[in-house]
């Protein structure tokens, strides 16, 4: 987990958000659709964006369940 005060952009592209969870922009796109993926916030016409914050939380799950299992 990051520090709050690391200076990276709150948002996060989705090029960016498929290279931290090593998933693919598409599939992203339909886990966000499924509920199973954070819901992107839409900044224009055709841009979208991930919430970094809620990013690393999902992969903080994953990381956790992993634990779990």
């Amino acid at each position: 987990m990051q520090n709050d005060n690391d200076n990276l952009p709150r948002l996060m592209a989705p090029k960016d958000a498929a290279i931290a969870t090593s998933l693919s922009r598409p599939l992203l796109s339909l886990m966000a659709e499924a509920g199973e993926f954070c819901k992107p916030v839409k900044l224009g016409a055709r841009r979208i964006a991930y919430v970094r914050a809620e990013v690393e939380s999902w992969i903080d799950a994953r990381i956790a369940m992993r634990s779990a299992a």
